[in-house]
């Protein structure tokens, strides 16, 4: 009864056209972000903000990326973590090079090197398609991470190719701890979430369907393939940039080639197809999801006698899990959690009457 839109008339073309049609869905939006912005900061320990809460935000916006790519442009790419390692060791060489350069330019910068980088290895896409681009985008991973592994110059001439991250500040104000780190990564993530769905619903967006749906018929009725997948590919490395940067500097305080392996690469694409393709929604759910997993099953095997499981039991049963989740999601649910979580919104609306 609380879910219906009786009496919710949109009168004009901006109303039809909004984020959130629904008053119910609005009140929830805010309460959300309210719950986000301050109800968390307030609650929440150390463990929970910096553990759990930054990662989900951070894989989040990486899943975002790979969604813009895959589940609304069609293209198939396995080499968002190379992406994110562009992005972070681009800021961190902008902040090196350039003492004076603040934070906020040194992340949207080391966003676009990313771009620029998505770019020359979407350039593959005009001519092949499926597999073959996801080989081609497999070799991209192995490739930029053998670079940044093999040139000193990156990671400032490090004996342990592992680096620690400069200290983020903005206006004299040091992001020291998970709080303050949890707020940065929520507004980053706020704003370019924002950004992607609007893009996402304006003409950029309905040409990627467009070429994702059938790219022949996209091409006769006038859309340039090669612009509109280059496009996906930069805007898609972009986001994976700034992930990145931010896993980097807000998560794991080093920058190191080894955090962006192929593991990551597979994980990301994971948080796609459990959460959801051609999602929003499903970013955030898929991201949720893979990073709360493991934690849940360590919480429940850690409350099981020891002496009835093997040792290596727990790392065995989530990746047993992973693989039969994507099975499962595959075969019976294509759409992910986000189409779940909308046939329950349909049938709230409809709720107590007979379906």
């Amino acid at each position: 009864m609380l879910y219906r839109e009786a009496g919710q008339f949109k009168s004009s073309y901006a109303d039809d056209q909004r984020i959130f049609p629904l008053r119910q869905d609005r009140h929830a939006f805010w309460a959300l972000l309210a719950a986000a912005y301050v109800g968390v900061p307030l609650l929440a320990n150390d463990y929970w903000l910096q553990a759990i809460l930054t990662p989900v935000l951070i894989f989040s916006l990486a899943a975002l990326g790979l969604n813009i790519l895959t589940g609304y442009a069609g293209q198939l790419s396995l080499g968002s973590a190379a992406f994110m390692a562009v992005g972070a060791f681009a800021a961190y060489n902008f902040m090196l090079r350039l003492p004076w350069m603040p934070f906020p330019l040194a992340f949207v910068l080391g966003g676009v090197t990313a771009a620029l980088a998505g770019l020359l290895f979407g350039l593959p896409s005009f001519r092949i398609k499926g597999y073959y681009l996801a080989v081609a985008t497999l070799a991209a991973q192995f490739f930029i991470i053998w670079v940044l592994t093999k040139f000193p110059w990156f990671s400032n001439y490090s004996s342990s190719g592992v680096i620690t991250a400069q200290v983020l500040s903005l206006a004299g104000y040091k992001f020291l701890t998970p709080v303050s780190k949890y707020l940065l990564v929520l507004i980053c993530v706020s704003l370019f979430a924002l950004a992607a769905k609007n893009m996402t619903r304006c003409a950029i967006g309905r040409a990627w369907m467009a070429v994702r749906d059938m790219d022949v018929a996209a091409s006769v009725v006038g859309i340039r393939l090669m612009p509109v997948k280059l496009l996906a590919f930069a805007v898609s490395s972009f986001y994976c940039g700034l992930a990145g940067v931010l896993y980097a500097y807000c998560y794991i305080g080093t920058v190191e080639p080894e955090a962006f392996s192929l593991d990551l690469s597979f994980r990301i694409l994971f948080m796609v197809i459990v959460g959801g393709m051609g999602s929003i929604l499903g970013s955030f759910l898929g991201a949720a999801f893979i990073v709360l997993l493991p934690i849940g099953l360590d919480h429940i095997l850690s409350a099981l006698p020891g002496a009835w499981l093997p040792a290596g039991f727990g790392s065995n049963l989530q990746l047993m899990l992973f693989g039969g989740l994507i099975i499962f999601f595959l075969i019976v649910e294509p759409q992910g959690l986000a189409r779940l979580w909308q046939i329950a919104k349909e049938k709230l609306r409809l709720w107590p009457f007979p379906h």
